[in-house]
């Protein structure tokens, strides 16, 4: 009891201090979380002059993609716990650091093998950044229109960064070629870690002083990994293959063992009863169904762009120019509803929003269609989807305690991460269900009749999403 009234004496304390300088706190998060959008974004556009550099094969230039991927989920639980013992900021600069060096050795990298382990502490980095990041937000704002004003800036940065990292992917690459998409992360990484120590809050005053749980750690992040592997691989490898079967099987059974010790642990790396919490419960649920239906859609449109109108790289990264600022105005629209309608009801509007606009753009997809025709179907369903976002953080936040703040939100990101590698495979595989040993125009047909199937598949998803909203608490 004791130390909960230090942890609220100190939470109060570090309330009132920082609050002068509010402003400059959201701006370096939003600042932040711009960094990961543009570093998860500006690859995609690079890839095929990266393997054309540095001799990749076509089965291991996913790896480029999938490295990052496998460390950022797998570790999601780990930043997010570090982040609630170690201290935020100190996690906030290690997560910043790690951008930077390994975005220092990707660049320079001369090899394949060398190439793929920069782009692994990349998501290493984006696993110990990104709960840091949040956590900062959920705890240095108050629950209410401070808490949902400040989540619409962080998520409206996260949107821009996509934008802006695809248009500097195409950019960068046609300048200077793509050693300079990884070039680009270090000024914007040592920028924020310079001004993390005079604008953030010193750790001193949210430490919960638990012992870290190191049994706990070691199957919670290898069980996860190993479960975001066999989900982003298992298309590529085949979900038959012998290390397909036997990745899933071990990863299983690490996070049963996990389950386990947390139950038995004095100071868990998750302390399960945070699971008997609806909104967070909830949230991860939420989470999971947004990736696997919303974020799934921004690969789709990519390939859709590229392989079935025709578009080069550039003229790709500014068809994103209207999805994208609809996401924007969504996430402007977001802070306000939210304080207005509650966030519950404000997800059940914009999933019904994200819902009829993504059917609306399953309508507008055809081999023959022009970027005209998607224009209102993107616009709805970006709308919905900028909406959505930042709200379902907010809700999974709520009735959190501050020193819980950063694993209840590395919790909510590894739904976040694992219903996107779900939803990938899933929608990737109906996508492509009907294209087999097809070419020229025939091929181009059926693989936009795929993708339009792919598109109705993601809008039944958010229909469910409306229902799984309607589990979180009204107030």
């Amino acid at each position: 009891m004791t130390d909960q009234l230090n942890m609220s004496h100190h939470s109060s304390v570090a309330d009132v201090s920082a609050r002068p300088r509010f402003g400059l706190v959201l701006t370096l998060l939003a600042f932040a979380q711009l960094v990961i959008s543009i570093d998860y974004n500006i690859v995609f556009v690079a890839l095929p002059e990266v393997g054309l550099g540095l001799g990749f094969s076509a089965q291991t230039l996913q790896w480029v993609v999938s490295a990052y991927a496998v460390a950022f989920g797998g570790f999601l639980l780990l930043g997010g716990r570090a982040s609630d013992l170690l201290g935020r900021r100190r996690m906030f600069v290690f997560g910043l650091v790690l951008y930077a060096v390994s975005s220092l050795v990707g660049g320079f990298a001369t090899t394949p093998q060398i190439l793929i382990a920069a782009r692994a502490v990349q998501g290493l980095g984006g696993a110990f950044l990104f709960p840091a990041t949040l956590s900062l937000v959920n705890t240095t704002f108050s629950e209410g229109r401070e808490r949902n004003i400040a989540l619409s800036v962080w998520a409206g940065s996260g949107a821009g960064g996509m934008v802006l990292g695809s248009l500097l992917g195409g950019v960068l690459t046609q300048a200077f070629g793509w050693e300079a998409v990884f070039f680009v992360n270090v000024p914007l990484a040592g920028i924020a870690i310079v001004a993390a120590f005079p604008v953030i809050l010193g750790d001193s005053g949210y430490q919960s002083g638990g012992k870290f749980d190191l049994p706990g750690a070691l199957t919670a992040t290898v069980g996860t990994t190993l479960l975001v592997f066999t989900l982003v691989q298992g298309p590529e490898y085949g979900w038959a293959s012998q290390g397909i079967l036997v990745s899933a099987a071990v990863g299983i059974l690490l996070l049963a063992l996990f389950v386990a010790i947390e139950a038995h642990s004095r100071d868990p790396l998750l302390p399960l009863r945070l699971l008997a919490n609806r909104n967070l419960s909830t949230g991860v649920v939420t989470t999971f169904l947004f990736t696997a239906t919303f974020g799934s859609l921004l690969y789709f449109l990519s390939f859709y762009f590229q392989t079935v109108q025709g578009f080069g790289v550039l003229q790709t990264g500014f068809a994103f120019m209207v999805p994208m600022l609809a996401v924007l105005s969504g996430n402007a629209l977001s802070g306000r509803m939210a304080t207005r309608l509650g966030t519950r009801n404000t997800l059940v509007v914009s999933l019904a929003i994200g819902a009829i606009g993504t059917a609306g753009l399953g309508m507008a997809m055809s081999a023959d269609s022009t970027y005209a025709d998607l224009v209102p179907g993107l616009i709805v369903f970006s709308l919905g989807g900028g909406i959505t976002f930042p709200t379902m953080f907010a809700a999974a936040a709520k009735g959190v305690a501050a020193h819980e703040q950063g694993i209840a939100s590395g919790i909510a990101s590894t739904g976040q991460q694992v219903g996107s590698a779900v939803g990938l495979a899933i929608l990737v595989a109906v996508a492509n269900a009907g294209t087999g040993g097809l070419t020229g125009e025939a091929l181009r047909v059926a693989t936009a009749e795929g993708v339009r199937i792919a598109v109705y598949l993601a809008a039944a998803g958010t229909a469910v999403m409306i229902l799984v909203a309607l589990n979180f608490r009204r107030h």
